[in-house]
């Protein structure tokens, strides 16, 4: 059934973490960076020692490559690779290359699947690494290593650039739509572990998983990746001169699921490490701004109508809009200031259309002085928002066929 050993941090000593991230646009928790593996000792004669090698190779590449790169993997600026492509996507390629031939040790109820004891240094969880002698583990701690990968893709693709006027810092349309793509194939690696790896572990093995391997998180993971796809396409929304204010809203009100989604996936989690109180900020922060974005735009088609109340409903909207973008930089200020440090990018998309509008509606369009009113009152009276079916599924995942070379062994 399999072993586990959790080994928590010494005293006065920490993980490795950095101190300071730079620009988040994406939220990602460092990378679990797996620990050697001797593969011969526990299979012995059971494997032909070319199938060893190449098991060991293929994993020893991975946590070569995953050291180098877990300093780096929210770093802002990053240089290409003598190939033209990133580090990250040459770490995602090894994964890839190495699943199909770890897929071996579960097929068909293969013997060797709890001889091996495979090890990661956790980001999200108390104890500083985990043990398991599970190789289900292996491929969910595989599976979760691709989806950071692709987030911190993501991360890049969404920090602004400098215009090549030298003045303007944006986000180009092609890299928004790259970056849409890396939030489905996150959530499509995540829907396959919940659904289909989890499954597969024990009781006692799954009760005993670090905390960056639990439901909860990797569900608001899974959320989190939705969600940010769609507060992408809201903005390209709001940058368009022919989406309307309909549209705009459909993508707000489903925001506002996705993210209530992942805060009820790890609201009762205890997170911890800095990592943990960073996810949990990041969260409400994004909850928030989803929030002052749907009352914002439902507040615009409610003032357009003309049935009796529909000027009174839309002032409560704006006002409640207005509460909710105070709490969702509040909440996006604690964010940063929670190690390891990290910074707004210059804001655009969303962001910068609430920071602007919606100050400036507060002030032409109600009252200035409406009277005591508490958040509670504020939200009490906010009319209901509309709700939507959730448009964006997580792509279609599936594990690859495992290696021939087991047929040959």
């Amino acid at each position: 059934m399999g072993c586990f050993i959790s080994t928590p941090n010494a005293p006065g000593e920490t993980r490795r973490k950095p101190k300071n991230v730079g620009e988040i646009a994406v939220f990602v928790p460092g990378l679990r960076i797996p620990k050697p593996v001797d593969f011969a000792e526990p299979i012995g004669d059971e494997l032909s020692r070319r199938l060893v090698e190449r098991l060991s190779a293929l994993r020893t590449r991975i946590v070569v490559m995953a050291g180098q790169e877990a300093p780096m993997a929210t770093k802002p600026r990053r240089k290409a690779t003598q190939h033209g492509g990133s580090t990250l996507a040459d770490l995602q390629q090894a994964l890839e290359d190495y699943l199909p031939i770890l897929l071996g040790l579960v097929e068909n109820g293969n013997q060797l699947r709890d001889k091996l004891q495979f090890s990661w240094l956790n980001q999200e969880d108390d104890a500083e690494e985990t043990t398991m002698a599970n190789s289900w583990y292996e491929i969910l701690s595989v599976l979760q290593m691709m989806t950071m990968l692709s987030l911190s893709q993501a991360n890049l693709l969404l920090l602004p650039k400098t215009s090549s006027d030298g003045y303007q810092s944006k986000v180009s349309v092609e890299c928004r739509r790259e970056s849409i793509d890396m939030f489905l194939k996150a959530a499509g690696y995540l829907d396959f572990a919940v659904n289909n790896v989890l499954p597969q572990l024990p009781p006692e093995i799954r009760k005993n998983l670090p905390m960056d391997l639990t439901e909860g998180v990797l569900r608001a993971f899974c959320m989190q990746s939705l969600g940010q796809g769609v507060d992408v396409q809201l903005g390209m929304a709001i940058d368009s001169v022919n989406a309307t204010v309909a549209v705009k809203r459909r993508f707000a009100c489903e925001l506002v699921k996705y993210w209530h989604e992942a805060q009820e996936n790890i609201v009762n989690l205890p997170l911890a490490n800095g990592w943990g109180d960073k996810h949990r900020l990041f969260v409400r922060w994004k909850y928030a701004e989803a929030k002052a974005a749907a009352y914002y735009l439902h507040g615009l088609i409610l003032d357009e109508g003309k049935t009796e109340g529909c000027s009174e409903m839309a002032a409560a909207a704006l006002r409640a809009a207005d509460e909710f973008l105070k709490e969702s930089k509040m909440t996006c200020e604690s964010f940063h200031m929670t190690p390891p440090l990290s910074r707004n990018p210059p804001l655009w998309g969303t962001s910068k259309y609430l920071s602007e509008k919606i100050p400036k509606d507060i002030s032409s369009r109600l009252p200035v002085n409406p009277g005591p009113q508490n958040y509670e009152m504020i939200l009490q009276t906010a009319p209901a928002l509309p709700d939507f079916q959730l448009s964006l599924k997580p792509e279609d995942f599936i594990l690859p066929s495992v290696d021939s070379s087991w047929k040959e062994n």
